[in-house]
């Protein structure tokens, strides 16, 4: 029982991740109609962003990772505004090709930045082998704390769209970008600000990533595993995409350790198919119908 406990706590903390990562899809899409395929990118970079504050810099840890959320939110806008805006009202595979195609240009510039470059590196942390012991039950303190400080996350983006105006505005748009024009809503501003705001998200599950998971270019790949959450928790839900981040996660690390190797890569999959079969909206989509 302790080491599934143990299990279970270690495959939360990485959902978590995949969480966040889905999470940013989700906002995206909510927004602009547009699946964001560099997310898991955008994770990369953010990750790389705090490696160059903390450790080439040396900044303290927390304001280094707050630099690098800042950053990427400056990023995230860039692209909305270089990339994104000039193909407003083209067929949705473009804009799917022309994120594939983000994705593939970061990694590619990450790759020949100095400092950066194709070797991986590590990212000290302050809770770094360190362990929180309860009874028999031995818990990373990163584990702990990339479930804490995602915790703090939600919560404050939950609090943000609730009752911030600009929150309220981005719902707005959400449910109808022509009625939230007519209102006064600069669709264009909350455009951007959907697109900051997922590559901040993206650069703070980067944060969290990097010290367990070293910070290297192929880092972005993880975008393979958290799209399937969103996926699986309803592509366009929120709650959603956090439950299926976390049930992804929890899958794989079991996966893993019960199970023979390989069952690991796919058990994700697996639980995507599943759940589809029985729910193709997800578990927290809506089905919609239309009239043709």
């Amino acid at each position: 029982m302790v080491e599934f406990i143990q299990q279970i706590i270690s495959g939360a903390a990485i959902g978590c991740v995949y969480a966040l990562v889905a999470l940013g899809f989700v906002l995206v899409y909510k927004t602009t109609e547009v699946v964001n395929f560099a997310q898991g990118e955008l994770m990369m970079v953010g990750a790389f962003f705090a490696f160059t504050f903390i450790v080439l810099v040396g900044l303290p840890f927390w304001l280094g990772a707050i630099l690098a959320v800042v950053a990427m939110a400056g990023l995230g806008t860039v692209v909305d505004r270089v990339v994104i805006r000039p193909l407003v009202g083209q067929p949705v595979f473009a804009l799917f090709m022309v994120t594939l195609g983000v994705g593939i240009l970061l990694r590619s510039i990450a790759g020949m930045v100095p400092g950066w470059g194709a070797d991986t590196h590590a990212l000290p942390t302050p809770f770094a082998n360190q362990v929180v012991s309860v009874g028999r039950l031995t818990i990373s303190q990163e584990h702990v704390a990339i479930i804490a400080l995602t915790a703090l996350l939600v919560s404050l983006l939950f609090a943000f769209f609730r009752f911030s105006r600009l929150g309220i505005a981005m719902q707005a748009v959400q449910q109808n970008q022509l009625a939230a024009s007519y209102m006064g809503i600069p669709v264009k501003r909350v455009f951007a600000l959907t697109w900051a705001l997922s590559a901040a998200v993206a650069g703070f599950a980067g944060v969290l990533l990097a010290p367990i998971a070293f910070v290297h270019v192929n880092m972005g790949f993880i975008g393979l595993k958290a799209f399937p959450a969103a996926v699986l928790g309803g592509f366009g839900s929120v709650p959603g995409a956090i439950a299926g981040g976390l049930i992804i996660g929890i899958v794989e690390a079991l996966a893993g350790f019960y199970l023979p190797e390989g069952f690991k890569d796919v058990a994700a999959y697996v639980v995507l198919l599943a759940v589809l079969i029985v729910r193709p909206q997800g578990l927290f989509g809506v089905s919609t119908k239309r009239r043709v």
